[in-house]
């Protein structure tokens, strides 16, 4: 059996936003393939975590905003990715309103850089393909129950998509 790392993603809205963190280059990740592309806050699950644990955690501590300020974050879907060139993951992936009253951004972690998308604008930064297809099944209201998505890479060439709703 394969092992997967187990990660959340987060997805944040505010009115018709999204709250996203620009990958960044720094010297633990200098190489890593997610630099200078706009990603949902997250991160891996820590000893005895749930995924809803992490996801608070983790907005939390890419943003500084607290579990009190968002309304409704729920788990909208589980992504499996396989890649042929690094770890496969399963990823967990929540959705929420930001209701705090300090904007977070723009604001820098450890991670990258913080900004606000509109919606209508998530097709046209730099993502991940896989992605795309996650924010038709986030954003373009295809489901309203919890969806599965496989998503299968070469390097980062995704080669093949299998949705379940």
């Amino acid at each position: 059996m394969t092992d997967y790392k187990l990660t959340t993603l987060c997805y944040l809205t505010r009115g018709s936003d999204v709250l996203f963190i620009v990958k960044g280059a720094t010297e633990k990740n200098i190489t890593n393939m997610n630099v200078g592309k706009y990603l949902g806050v997250g991160g891996h699950l820590e000893q005895g975590e749930t995924s809803y644990e992490c996801a608070v955690r983790e907005i939390f501590e890419e943003t500084g905003i607290t579990s009190e300020q968002i309304k409704g974050l729920t788990l909208k879907g589980v992504a499996t990715f396989i890649n042929d060139s690094c770890d496969n993951e399963i990823m967990y992936i929540y959705k929420g309103e930001y209701t705090g009253d300090k904007d977070p951004c723009p604001g820098t972690c450890d991670e990258g850089v913080l900004t606000w998308v509109p919606v209508t604008g998530i097709y046209d930064i730099p993502i991940w393909e896989g992605d795309r297809e996650i924010f038709k099944l986030l954003f373009e209201g295809v489901s309203d129950r919890v969806f599965e998505i496989k998503l299968t890479y070469s390097k980062d060439e995704l080669i093949s998509v299998n949705t379940y709703i």
